[in-house]
């Protein structure tokens, strides 16, 4: 029976393994970073292979599959990466506003700035593409909500929703449908449009909008 790993030969094993930690993390951040680089020159035309890829990181058949499985497994970590960055930024956006109903706003305004045209082609090709992982649902035309749904919690409750997981989801998925529509249509939300999603999603939360200071 072999003797079972102490704790010096844990923390030996992990300062050995450190360096080679730091360069995959490097990999998997160029392939990511590659990924997205590939998919925005194809947009809805051209799904990306795991050659351009690699080639547009500089990198190795051989790494790519050591971090991925497969191009759908990329894909997939693009999607989350960028949901994570939204969502990160949304949240900064939201901690600026005094009021919960100006927190929703600016979670509005954060979502439907995706379709900036500064960025809506990036976009709607990750979208795209995320629509082919797993036999995704309606062509690569929606967004996970969930995520971006979570950020809304807090001040819905403030707001008085009485079911504030159910009501984020409701106001998400039309925020994101909205968006969605404006990425296919090549076209960006109006002020008028704001408005009337920023009270919409007040309204799920069973509250009055509030003017903008």
């Amino acid at each position: 029976m072999p003797a079972p790993v102490s704790g010096v030969a844990a923390r030996i094993a992990q300062r050995t393994l450190a360096p080679r930690g730091a360069e995959y993390a490097d990999e998997v951040r160029r392939l990511l970073d590659a990924g997205l680089a590939v998919m925005r020159r194809g947009g809805t035309e051209r799904r990306p292979r795991v050659a351009d890829i690699v080639a547009e990181a500089g990198l190795s058949n051989d790494a790519f599959y050591r971090h991925f499985p497969s191009k759908d497994a990329l894909v997939t970590a693009i999607l989350e990466d960028g949901a994570e960055r939204l969502c990160s930024y949304l949240a900064h956006q939201m901690a600026k506003a005094a009021t919960p109903e100006h927190q929703v706003r600016r979670w509005v305004e954060g979502v439907l700035a995706q379709a900036d045209a500064s960025i809506a082609a990036t976009t709607l090709a990750v979208l795209w593409n995320g629509g082919s992982v797993g036999g995704g649902v309606g062509a690569g035309r929606h967004f996970a909500a969930s995520p971006l749904a979570t950020l809304l919690h807090a001040p819905f409750v403030a707001l008085g929703s009485d079911d504030p997981a159910l009501h984020a989801s409701l106001a998400a998925h039309a925020t994101l449908g909205t968006l969605s529509d404006h990425l296919w249509a090549g076209t960006q939300p109006t002020d008028d449009e704001l408005d009337a999603i920023t009270a919409f999603c007040i309204g799920a939360a069973g509250a009055t909008a509030s003017p903008e200071p």
